[in-house]
């Protein structure tokens, strides 16, 4: 059991992003308009897409996928699902967002489940931006299989920090982001590497995710 749990470890920051597929093809994920009346400072219609690609690789490479799938339910509670594809990718996250901030409850990949007691502040309230804002928690974190067998237990620790507010360009355009530094540790054996660079803007999303990847479409508008 040591070394299974050993090994599910290791595999868990590789398959976030998935293994390399061949850039050869570019199909383009969201390039089918999604009718959406009004999008949320924190985007989470259902329907919503976003397209990306790794930092500094060349365009017409095979994109991740993100898509916002809409409620459901996870952990008994109600949450709003998100799902990263693409490359071999396959995780879907569990927020509850409201004005008052994003909450992970948790996330799924292929043959386990991860839970976040208490939830995992990811973004601040709405009116709470601006540069020097920071905000830590922690929340105890359990992974379990399919099966129901809890594979691992510890604590996750995290802090944000509001660096600067620039103006940035992608493939997707050009945007006004808001720049943090995300730094994560935890006892289960590195499921996060240690710390990150988040570019987020109101009413558009992640422009750079925490796995460096640049947004190259989205099938909405925004500010």
């Amino acid at each position: 059991m040591r070394g299974r749990t050993a090994c599910l470890l290791l595999l868990l920051p590789a398959l976030l992003l998935g293994a390399c597929a061949p850039a050869t093809k570019n199909p383009d994920a969201v390039s089918a308009r999604t009718s959406v009346s009004q999008v949320s400072f924190y985007p989470r219609e259902s329907g919503l897409a976003w397209s990306y690609l790794p930092e500094g690789e060349r365009a017409g490479g095979i994109p991740y996928t993100l898509r916002a799938l809409g409620p459901t339910v996870f952990a008994g509670q109600s949450v709003l699902a998100f799902e990263l594809t693409g490359r071999g990718a396959d995780q879907t996250w569990y927020r509850q967002i409201s004005a008052g901030g994003v909450q992970l409850l948790g996330f799924r990949k292929p043959g386990v489940t991860v839970r976040l007691e208490p939830a995992w502040t990811e973004g601040p309230a709405e009116s709470a931006w601006r540069v020097g804002l920071a905000w830590e928690g922690s929340s105890k974190i359990t992974l379990t299989s399919d099966d129901g067998k809890v594979q691992a237990q510890g604590t996750l620790r995290y802090r944000y920090d509001v660096q600067d507010r620039r103006r940035v360009t992608t493939p997707a355009g050009t945007f006004d982001v808001w720049v943090v530094t995300r730094q994560i540790s935890d006892d289960v054996g590195g499921l996060f590497p240690k710390a990150q660079q988040v570019w987020f803007m109101p009413f558009v999303g992640d422009v750079r995710t925490p796995e460096g990847l640049l947004l190259t479409s989205r099938n909405f508008g925004g500010t």
